[in-house]
């Protein structure tokens, strides 16, 4: 398990549960259209739930040179795609189904 890991795992965990979580208008329509009858109240309980083995890894934002994770929790039968940046509060970038796109990630 990368070193990283637990300490960003709790800090999500901490965020979700107080719901300083924001959106981009990207990941609230991709949480609309997932069909899953999810919410932003809904995507808050997945992140207070991610476990170590739904990491996919983290990638540096090109722009800002920030740290991107990466999940890939399961919701149901589906399995989701979720990027997000941990700024303040945690901010989701991405939120849809995952497409099995197998990007290098750190």
């Amino acid at each position: 398990m990368p070193s990283w890991l637990p300490r960003t795992l709790s800090h999500i965990h901490e965020l979700a549960v107080r719901r300083e979580v924001r959106f981009t208008l990207k990941a609230l329509r991709e949480l609309a259209a997932l069909g899953l009858g999810l919410d932003p109240i809904d995507a808050c309980d997945v992140l207070a739930r991610l476990n170590r083995e739904d990491s996919a890894g983290r990638v540096r934002s090109e722009l800002t040179g920030e740290w991107l994770y990466v999940f890939k929790p399961r919701v149901a039968s589906t399995v989701l795609y979720v990027k997000l940046i941990l700024r303040g509060g945690c901010l989701i970038v991405s939120f849809h189904e995952d497409e099995g796109d197998d990007d290098a990630y750190a």
